[in-house]
């Protein structure tokens, strides 16, 4: 069955992030945890399909992670003309955006700024990568090294995510990210990358909680809000969050 193909296929994935990935996110918390005590802010951008849902605001999950949401919505209601188009323009392929996201975030020296982007080829996550490395964040790369390294990329550059970012954690899909061929359709189905990439953010996350809790200090995990008492609970680690960072 093609099920069991895909659970055989990205167990495989799975496993070659255990071995692969270790000692990246060993390194890679190890310094979010540092710059987290200092009172840097661990900022999360995702131009994929998941990390903006699931490593934010999730029971277990830190309270330290904050999202980057970019939302832009153009309204121009007008009568039906055949043939117009204005096209499908992303704001990953737009040049000079990164620089007025970052003068509408949060971000300032210092700060941790994970980025995720399966493919890590577009002009914007690569331009934003070099653009915070600059002001002295500390930029995390989560994607596919060996999709992106398929690609050419679209900065001007000529780096992709992987090679913008001082660390890099490999979600360890292949090129198209598909992990079972379908004859009759005449392609692969089912992608990884989804799957993996939060394989690695939790395993992150809990390395950071283990590294700042070495360091004796405790930081703020959302419970559930179904479980006794999490309003209070989740309030008390949220106001921690505001005093301490983390």
């Amino acid at each position: 069955m093609l099920m069991d193909q895909y659970f055989e296929a990205m167990k495989g994935v799975l496993a070659k992030v255990e071995t692969t990935q270790r000692d990246a996110i060993e390194k890679t918390a190890e310094e979010i945890a540092r710059r987290l005590a200092e009172g840097a802010v661990w900022h999360l951008l995702d131009t994929g399909h998941m990390l903006m849902f699931e490593g934010v605001g999730r029971t277990g999950g830190m309270m330290a992670v904050r999202p980057i949401k970019i939302t832009c919505e153009i309204e121009n209601p007008v009568r039906y003309r055949p043939g117009a188009s204005s096209g499908a323009v992303g704001y990953d392929s737009i040049s000079g955006f990164a620089d007025y996201v970052i003068g509408r975030s949060s971000i300032v020296a210092g700060d941790i700024v994970m980025l995720g982007s399966v493919s890590g080829y577009n002009y914007f996550p690569v331009d934003l990568a070099l653009k915070t490395r600059e002001m002295g964040c500390l930029t995390v790369a989560l994607t596919s090294v060996e999709y992106s390294s398929r690609l050419t990329s679209r900065h001007p550059s000529g780096k992709r995510l992987f090679e913008a970012c001082e660390h890099v954690l490999d979600n360890c899909t292949n090129y198209g990210d598909t992990l079972v061929p379908v004859e009759e359709l005449g392609q692969a189905i089912c992608p990884a990358s989804g799957v993996s990439a939060s394989y690695i953010m939790w395993a992150l996350q809990s390395t950071v909680v283990e590294k700042l809790l070495a360091m004796g200090k405790k930081p703020g995990v959302y419970i559930s809000n179904h479980m006794p008492g999490a309003a209070q609970i989740n309030q008390c680690g949220l106001d921690q969050y505001e005093k301490k960072g983390y």
